[in-house]
Formats: structure tokens, sequence, C-alpha cells
């Protein structure tokens, strides 16, 4: 055994070759795993790495009868007339508002319906709950708007009630103030409860001998809950800010394409909005729009290394533990 391993380490080829038949003999092994997750690969592939081919627009005049291969290059001229629009910077500082309120507003709502829903003890109950909080997830935004128009319009149930008690009707939907409000509490009811899935199942990950040992001590549910409970989900809260935090510069095109009107589409001018207009409510010009849309992924990827980089400065693992860290464990 000695002399084989003296002879592996002074031929590193032996080394490279015995890593690589090791790992097609666990792949062989795993083969059923590989096989369930080959259609979602597939799918990445086609539609997601695929037509990346489509960013050398960004770099190129785009001319229909010649393609995207044959159109000229013209370096980064897009850019610098992206940043040269100030519809564009208003644009970005929109969304950076808005989705910078999304992690003051949205995020932490699930958290806190994780956390309420296992304290719970009726099963039934937690149940019921648990499939009211997600349905509104499987609605689209289309079917959601028309809820808000015969809840919140002028003739809507909240005014009709307003001017029952003898109140002035309030325009809620035309409004440019309330509108950011409105974006946050949709978005709450519609999501919140499919995020609280994630949470909810982190938590049942956690030990239950630490709750035991809680109530023997004489914890109560509101100690169980900050000390053992919330320490417990912490690496998934964290992994779910930083994905967050990496989505501040493309949330909200949905609802925001069908919340918004004419009153208020100032207010809902994000990044989204402002290339869809730009691409197909004006001379279309693919290729400016499709500068816009690298900066805008180029930004969110930057916003996704510092937010990891500052978690694991902070003492978590982030999304890509490291190499020390696992050796440790």
């Amino acid at each position: 055994m000695e002399n084989t391993t003296i002879v592996e380490k002074n031929n590193p080829s032996l080394i490279k070759k015995k890593n690589n038949s090791s790992l097609i003999s666990r792949m062989w092994k795993a083969r059923e795993s590989y096989q369930l997750i080959l259609p979602g690969v597939i799918w990445y592939i086609i539609f997601a790495y695929i037509p990346m081919y489509g960013l050398l627009l960004a770099f190129k005049t785009y001319k229909a009868n010649l393609g995207i291969f044959g159109s000229p290059w013209i370096g980064f001229t897009n850019f610098t007339y992206v940043f040269r629009d100030p519809e564009f910077m208003y644009s970005l500082w929109r969304t950076l508002l808005i989705n910078a309120g999304r992690l003051i507003f949205e995020f932490p709502v699930p958290i806190f319906l994780a956390l309420m829903l296992n304290e719970l003890r009726i099963n039934r109950f937690k149940k019921a709950l648990q499939t009211i909080y997600t349905f509104p997830h499987f609605l689209s935004w289309i079917i959601v708007s028309s809820i808000m128009l015969n809840i919140l319009d002028s003739h809507g149930l909240v005014n009709s009630i307003i001017k029952l008690l003898g109140g002035d009707g309030v325009n809620f939907l035309g409004n440019s103030k309330f509108f950011q409000y409105l974006l946050y509490l949709t978005s709450d009811w519609k999501a919140s409860g499919w995020a609280m899935i994630i949470y909810l199942a982190a938590i049942t990950g956690i030990d239950t001998e630490q709750y035991e040992s809680a109530q023997l001590d004489g914890a109560t549910r509101l100690q169980t809950m900050l000390y053992i409970t919330l320490p417990g989900i912490r690496n998934t809260i964290v992994v779910m800010f930083i994905l967050a935090v990496g989505n501040l510069m493309t949330t909200g095109f949905d609802q925001i394409f069908n919340i918004s009107n004419a009153a208020t589409s100032k207010a809902g001018e994000i990044l989204d909005m402002y290339i869809y207009n730009i691409t197909f409510q004006s001379a279309a010009d693919f290729s400016f729009s499709s500068a816009v849309s690298l900066f805008r992924a180029v930004i969110n990827l930057v916003l996704l290394l510092l937010a990891d980089r500052v978690c694991k400065w902070l003492g978590s693992e982030g999304l890509f533990p490291s190499m020390r860290r696992k050796a440790r464990r």
C-alpha cells in the first residue's frame, strides 16, 4: 500500500485517472438520481443557456436581414447611450427604491408566518392555514389585479364601506402615493405563503431534543422560538436573503405590468418596464434593450456576490461555503 501511494504521488496523472474513474463510478451508482434531474438540466440548457447568445446584440447594431451574428459590431456604444438617457436613470432609481422596500416589507413576512404556524398544536387547523396561505401563489397577477379592482376601485368594496359610513371615497388605484404600498401588500398576500413552506421545511430539520431540553429548563414558547427555532433556520434565511438581494434589479414586472395604469405608470417605471417600453411600445431597438438587460444582469450578479460576502463576514456560510469550513466539519 505504501509503495502504491508513493507511485501515485510521483505520478499525478494516475491520481487524476483514479479520481475520474471514482467519479464515474459514483455517478453510475446514483444514475437514478441523475435521470430524475436530467429533464430539468435539459430545460435549462435549451431555454436558459442557449438563448444567451442573444446578448451579443448589446455590442451590435441589429439588422434583421443580417441576423444576430451578421449584424455589425459597435462595441460599447449602446452602453454609452444607455447612461445618457434620463429615463434609464429614473427607472434605475425606481427599481432600487421599490425592491429595497421589498426587503423590508416582504422578506420578513414568510419567516414570521412560518414561526407562528409552527407554534400551532392543532394539526388540522395548521394544515388548513397552510393551504389558505399557499393558495394565492397559484393565481396569476391578472387575476390578482382583477381582485384589486373589485376591492379598491372607486366603486369597489372598500370605497362602498367608506361612503356608507359617511366618508369620501379614496382613489387607491389612481394615486401614485399609494402605488408602492399596494405592491408590497399584494405581493405579501400572493407570495408569502409559498416562501413560508421553505422555512417550515427548514424548521422540521431542527433536532427535537433541543425543544425537549428547553421544556425541561422551563423555557417559554417565545424563548424557544427566539433561541432555538430562529437560530435553527438562520442558514435558510441567509440563503433566501442573498437570493433576494441578487434579484433587486429584476423582481416585479408581472405585478407592475398588470397593476399599474396611466395615472401610476411613472411610479412603476422600473427597469423591466423600461426595457418593455423601449422594445415594444416605441420604435424597436433590440440592441439598446439588450444592453440594458445585460447591465441589469451584471448588477444583479455583483449584488449577489456582495451579499454573499457580507453574510460570510458576519459569520454565516452564504451560498458558497468555503472549503476550509467543510474540512473542519
